[in-house]
């Protein structure tokens, strides 16, 4: 049974997203919301934007119709042998409804955010600003928030502001190729699921799927050669949830005896978009630039000056993703000894990433 509604939710929202981004690119011209080449952009063409849209009402819809279902036919009792074959209890969901809607407000602040800035481009500071804004709500209010084994509550709440933010603006920085964000996005949220899966959290494994489900839905118009882009609007909003699932999902249960370790399984999953986001930082800082105003120094753009293609490229994020992300699943079934060493592998991959990138390829031009 958990079966046939896992596949349910994951095409439902795949088949949804694909029709609503095909939708959008449609559209989307009409409204002006089209990215143009420009010096700080790799693409030579007027691509429509928009596909955030259908990312963000996919992920809405699937979350307000489970809620729905659950406040109004099978909390009443009306279909309760669902929760009896599926194994979870609505009286749980209905005393976290509250923290739903906070969750779904984040979001829809920051789609709202981003789809105006792909409309009128608003300043770095004001998108930095309203991130914070909303990860602390989250954390404040919808308790998304890592506890670390840190008592203080407002401690954990400004750990997990700065990691909410944090992943929004790796998953932003990640938006500068043809499938990347969306691609390394659908992964994590895969290896994020086994976890929540491990451990028997029904409500954020179907918020994986449909995320995941979404997310493969946009990328049937996104993967290379793409002819429509996410834009502010749908990166904002994946970094977001991508930090949701990190933060609600649970990785050690004070009542077993089970390892503390996997509480870095996050760390190891991000461990590429952490590296994109850091390496490129630290570029731009370096230089004398602001770490927000974007240009082609991404890992990406890097690898693409070694010659790769864009499908190349992206195929070699999600390798390099999918890499140390089954390192991160691994977590659950060693000892500390095996922990160490996937920590020890994934620092390794990523040093060789770094190294292989970072050398200057003299027989490939710059694009």
């Amino acid at each position: 049974m958990l079966i046939l509604f896992a596949i349910a939710a994951l095409a439902g929202a795949f088949t949804a997203s694909a029709a609503l981004t095909a939708l959008t690119r449609k559209l989307a011209p009409r409204a002006g919301l089209v990215a143009r080449p420009s010096a700080d952009r790799y693409h030579r063409s007027v691509i429509p934007l928009g596909g955030g849209i259908a990312l963000y009402v996919t992920l809405a819809a699937a979350m307000l119709g489970a809620a729905a279902v659950i406040r109004f036919l099978i909390a009443p009792g009306h279909l309760d042998w669902v929760a009896r074959r599926v194994g979870f209890a609505p009286a749980d969901f209905l005393r976290r409804f509250d923290e739903l809607l906070v969750v779904l407000a984040c979001a829809t602040a920051l789609f709202l955010v981003g789809l105006w800035d792909d409309k009128r481009a608003l300043g770095p500071l004001v998108k930095l600003g309203a991130q914070v804004g909303v990860a602390l709500v989250a954390a404040t209010f919808a308790d998304i928030r890592a506890e670390f084994f840190i008592p203080s509550k407002a401690v954990t709440v400004g750990l997990s502001v700065f990691w909410i933010v944090l992943m929004i603006n790796a998953f932003n920085f990640l938006d500068n190729m043809d499938g990347a964000a969306a691609g390394i996005a659908a992964i994590t949220g895969a290896i994020l699921l086994t976890a929540a899966a491990f451990n028997g959290q029904i409500f954020v494994s179907a918020l994986a799927l449909t995320f995941i489900g979404a997310l493969a839905g946009f990328l049937v118009f996104n993967f290379p050669p793409a002819s429509i882009f996410m834009g502010d609007a749908g990166s904002l909003v994946v970094g977001f949830f991508v930090a949701l699932l990190t933060l609600r999902t649970t990785y050690y249960q004070q009542t077993q005896s089970g390892p503390w370790y996997p509480v870095f399984m996050p760390l190891v999953a991000m461990a590429v978009p952490l590296y994109d986001f850091s390496s490129v930082t630290l570029l731009r800082l370096s230089q004398g630039k602001s770490p927000f105003v974007g240009d082609t120094q991404h890992f990406s753009h890097r690898l693409k000056r070694h010659g790769l293609t864009d499908r190349q490229t992206v195929l070699t994020l999600y390798l390099a993703t999918l890499c140390t992300g089954l390192g991160a699943t691994f977590l659950y079934q060693v000892n500390l000894a095996g922990a160490i060493l996937i920590f020890v592998q994934t620092f390794l991959i990523v040093a060789i990433i770094a190294i292989f990138e970072s050398t200057v390829h003299h027989g490939a031009k710059s694009k």
